[in-house]
């Protein structure tokens, strides 16, 4: 994945502090379910992924779904922190999933092998779960988590760059 020329960063900032401001939430999932103190993090790792989608190639269209993604992303770990039921705003969470995982996904076409197949199926695993959350616990989204984690340190590590060019 290469960095946009009109974006001010480097895919390997934004990707770190998303990483690292995701980790204290996946901990609150095992330790805390429930807890409304995982939203302040979580706010912030939504920040850190809106520069990530400025940073990563990705067609018009799919950085326009991974901004939707954070704002309705935001918007809902603000309602739960003025204490608004996870009844009322985890719909709202799930619907911005879908754009979540559109980005995921197409972003991910643009780089090395690992972070295609780790990016696609996450982005597939998140979209898909926002169907059936009605009818499933929300521990089904711990391995999309955990892939989410694992892309994100991929493309820290390779600063989104796109896999080498084959001679021929």
């Amino acid at each position: 994945m290469q960095a946009d020329p009109v974006s001010p960063f480097q895919p390997r900032t934004p990707a770190i502090a998303a990483f690292l401001c995701f980790a204290p939430v996946l901990v609150s999932f095992a330790v805390a379910s429930g807890a409304t103190w995982p939203e302040y993090p979580g706010i912030f790792y939504h920040l850190a992924m809106f520069m990530l989608v400025a940073s990563l190639k990705a067609p018009e269209w799919a950085r326009i779904a991974g901004y939707g993604w954070v704002v309705l992303d935001v918007a809902a770990g603000v309602l739960r922190i003025h204490h608004v039921p996870h009844e009322t705003a985890d719909p709202l969470r799930f619907a911005a999933h879908i754009f979540a995982g559109i980005w995921v996904a197409m972003a991910s076409t643009a780089g090395t092998r690992r972070v295609k197949v780790i990016g696609v199926i996450a982005g597939v695993w998140l979209s898909s779960y926002t169907f059936v959350s009605p009818f499933l616990p929300t521990t089904f989204l711990a391995p999309c988590s955990l892939a989410m984690m694992v892309w994100l340190a991929l493309i820290a590590l390779q600063n989104g760059s796109q896999p080498a060019a084959v001679s021929g």
